[in-house]
């Protein structure tokens, strides 16, 4: 048995009950989980209370395929939850100051000073709070900083916490119920801005859509699915599932290599959003370009450990031809996608074929697919590969319609979404530097790294 009992998992919000109840629909990737008459009457409404080993083994088969995610507030806090901050930093005091000040002093912090230009500084905020100071002799980058303050913990569970963040009260005590999973190795909150107002557009766009933000909902932090990675801006660990902590080769990427490796090994990791940590957002332009491109310089390394993952798109073969046939852009196109759309709809239809309007349910997640494609090549055209769609916009007048109709149609979408206190026009040129930024970051990395393998979509069935 995974979950103790009295815990609740609930069904996501993309996990539909169908065929009166006798079987759910969704996860990542998506597919059709029957259910025993046994198994449905443990389900109470969207929910599943772990009231013996068959629901619990229930629940985590829902939890294994992302159809189910556990209710926090349901889950019992671990029998020892004594954790020990640790806090790289280079400089920085007056962020540290306001970190720590977050903290308390009644929990052991190690402050790890990664060769800061001015240590008295940093030495003296960390006097000032109590807490330990290692100071590094040369720097060694945010994994080899976290890494040695990790060799020194001694409680079960550690939070990483940069410099830059600040922790609301209940945020760790949160993220360690979800620890009651003995298969969860680590648990990291929602990243939003500090509570303050914005100084700068760059700021305010941040706010909106930040790359540390991963959204309002709870979700099971794995590769393929819509939250594939989660940021070591601030993250609960269980100490002996780190083993030797992050991969010090890395200076970018290094959180996402973690999780990776976690995952593979079997283990959960959980993005909690019920709780949060403020992050500084940078607010000055050419530090956010340059922060934007370095996480792009990540795409090589991650590609080189996990080829399986880093890919910029995953299509399908029907929704490679699905989008070739748009992007023709000839008479037949329409058709062709429309041909397309409804062969794959009939094959969905038949594998769900027993349930309650099959075809009604094979349209909507055809339809799905279909967005889901068109969001892909929009992103390829803008983001991933933008050196080659500007070459193509000076030789192909059809390359230019495509990249407008991608571009705007990226901006009207994300802009209603992300609900931004940004005008659309500074929202638009926002949303387009940081692709340009990400972008030229990949590429430079791909080019260092002698290898196409961050560049190339995965075909998948």
């Amino acid at each position: 048995m995974t979950l103790p009992l009295g815990c609740v998992v609930q069904l996501d919000r993309h996990t539909r009950v169908v065929d009166g109840g006798r079987a759910l629909l969704g996860g990542f990737p998506t597919r059709l989980l029957r259910l025993t008459p046994k198994a449905r009457r443990r389900l109470v409404g969207r929910t599943l209370p772990v009231r013996d080993a068959a629901s619990a083994l229930l629940a985590d088969r829902l939890l294994d395929t992302g159809m189910a995610h556990p209710v926090v507030d349901s889950l019992p806090s671990p029998p020892d939850p004594r954790y020990t901050v640790v806090v790289p930093v280079r400089d920085r005091p007056h962020q540290l100051d306001r970190l720590l000040r977050s903290i308390g002093t009644d929990t052991p912090v190690i402050v790890v000073d990664d060769a800061s230009h001015r240590p008295a500084a940093v030495a003296k905020v960390a006097a000032e709070h109590g807490a330990r100071l290692i100071a590094l002799p040369a720097n060694v980058g945010p994994a080899g900083a976290r890494n040695a303050g990790l060799r020194l913990v001694s409680t079960p569970y550690v939070v990483f916490a940069d410099s830059d963040i600040v922790l609301e009260p209940d945020t760790v005590p949160t993220l360690l119920r979800h620890f009651a999973d003995p298969r969860v190795a680590m648990a990291v909150p929602r990243i939003t801005g500090l509570p303050t107002a914005a100084t700068t557009w760059i700021e305010r766009y941040e706010n909106a859509r930040s790359s540390l933000d991963l959204g309002a909902h709870p979700a099971a932090v794995r590769p393929g699915t819509p939250v594939s990675w989660a940021s070591s801006a601030c993250v609960v660990a269980r100490v002996d599932a780190l083993a030797e902590g992050f991969d010090e080769r890395m200076r970018v990427g290094e959180d996402v290599d973690l999780c990776w490796r976690l995952v593979a090994a079997g283990r959960r990791v959980r993005y909690e959003p019920a709780v949060r940590a403020a992050h500084e957002h940078r607010v000055r332009v050419g530090d956010w370009l340059l922060r934007k491109a370095v996480y792009g310089t990540g795409a090589q390394p991650l590609a080189r450990r996990h080829p399986e993952h880093i890919a910029p798109a995953v299509f399908a073969p029907w929704s490679m031809a699905f989008a070739a046939a748009l992007l023709a852009q000839r008479r037949w196109s329409v058709p062709a996608a429309g041909v397309v759309f409804g062969v794959v709809t009939a094959r969905i239809a038949r594998k769900l074929d027993g349930t309650d309007h099959p075809y009604r349910s094979a349209v909507r997640l055809t339809g799905n697919g279909a967005l889901a494609t068109l969001a892909q090549t929009s992103a390829l055209l803008t983001r991933h590969w933008w050196p080659l769609t500007a070459v193509g916009c000076t030789l192909s007048r059809r390359a230019r319609r495509a990249t407008a109709v991608a571009a705007l149609a990226d901006i009207a979408l994300e802009y209603r979404r992300d609900q931004a206190t940004l005008d659309p026009l500074r929202y638009a040129l926002a949303r387009r530097l940081d692709d340009l930024a990400y972008g030229a970051g990949v590429w430079f990395s791909a080019l260092k790294g002698r290898s196409s393998a961050p560049l190339r979509p995965r075909v998948t069935r």
